[in-house]
């Protein structure tokens, strides 16, 4: 039986606060992102890390969203852990699901004690897990919601293939959670592969921001048009703009029902002043300067937000 759609936005997300930032030295070849070297033992990357995280989290809260903020933990060593959306997406019929991640030093990322916090502690309901992650062992990887941009609202998956977005598994999760696939191939100015989707593309409720030029010619209309069919407003970037995270926003919805914007001041630093109009019209952008994340790890605001789509518990606040 098909899953019903769900809201393209959610109030809540979920946050890792780093416990040992650095550069993954595991994850740089795929990366192409990631600007600084990966050296261990940085402190002063570290504290300059957090401190944008923990402004990050101030910025999201003032706007009137919720922000769950777990830690890392010390051991073992996870220096991609600040980007949970790769572990980890929830659905609104209860569903969470748990995804195979290709370097070896993210996949304890994957957090049991998370997930019985947000039951626990927080009263979402969780009703079912699905668990992608012995999909490892075949070397096929999945990366979560980096990997997959969902339009939930039309249960639609769009994916770039990649070393870290498996085809195979692409159809597993379709099968799994009766989503559509929309599947093509994305190629950075220097040739290489894009190594997730989420830079590539933001689809919010009636927009889409994607940055056209970098997908395979003989597939790019078919996206546009899939696009323009769902009734998203196209919003086109360059390959510049995608180098500055101008891909990587993520629509949430505030407390009080307001749609919000989240990216970082780079991206939003590089849009034209007729994006950001179009993008002001729909929604309330805010940003935040992650200038060392960026550069060090190679992802954006939307990499660090797991949004959380559970329902909530009988009783609990704010449930329906």
């Amino acid at each position: 039986m098909a899953r019903p759609a769900e809201p393209q936005t959610s109030s809540s997300v979920l946050m890792i606060r780093p416990f040992r930032f650095q550069s993954n030295p595991q994850t740089a070849e795929s990366n192409r992102f990631q600007q600084q070297d990966h050296s261990p033992g940085d402190d002063l990357i570290h504290e300059k890390a957090l401190a944008e995280f923990n402004n990050l989290v101030a910025t999201l809260e003032a706007v009137g969203i919720d922000v769950m903020v777990f830690d890392d933990t010390p051991e073992p060593h996870t220096p991609d852990a600040i980007f949970p959306n790769n572990w980890l997406s929830t659905h609104a019929d209860g569903t969470a699901v748990l995804y195979p991640m290709m370097a070896s030093n993210r996949r304890p990322e994957r957090r049991e004690d998370i997930l019985s916090s947000l039951s626990a502690d927080h009263g979402f309901r969780i009703e079912q897990t699905i668990d992608l992650s012995s999909f490892e062992a075949d070397e096929k990887f999945l990366e979560g919601t980096g990997s997959i941009v969902l339009d939930r609202e039309n249960h639609i998956a769009y994916a770039c293939q990649s070393a870290r977005t498996n085809p195979d598994l692409l159809a597993e999760f379709a099968r799994r959670t009766d989503y559509e696939l929309v599947v093509f191939d994305a190629l950075g100015e220097d040739g290489a592969a894009i190594y997730h989707t989420n830079v590539v593309l933001c689809i919010g409720q009636d927009f889409a921001v994607i940055c056209a030029e970098c997908i395979n010619g003989g597939q790019r209309q078919s996206v546009l048009n899939r696009l323009h069919d769902t009734g998203h407003e196209v919003i086109d970037i360059s390959y510049a703009q995608m180098a500055s995270f101008a891909g990587n926003m993520l629509e949430l919805k505030s407390t009080n029902g307001g749609r919000i914007l989240a990216m970082s001041s780079q991206a939003l630093n590089s849009l034209t002043a007729e994006q950001r109009k179009t993008l002001s019209r729909r929604t309330h952008i805010v940003a935040a300067s992650i200038d060392t994340i960026e550069k060090s790890a190679g992802g954006s605001v939307r990499c660090m937000l797991a949004e959380i789509h559970l329902p909530k518990k009988p009783g609990s606040q704010d449930s329906e």
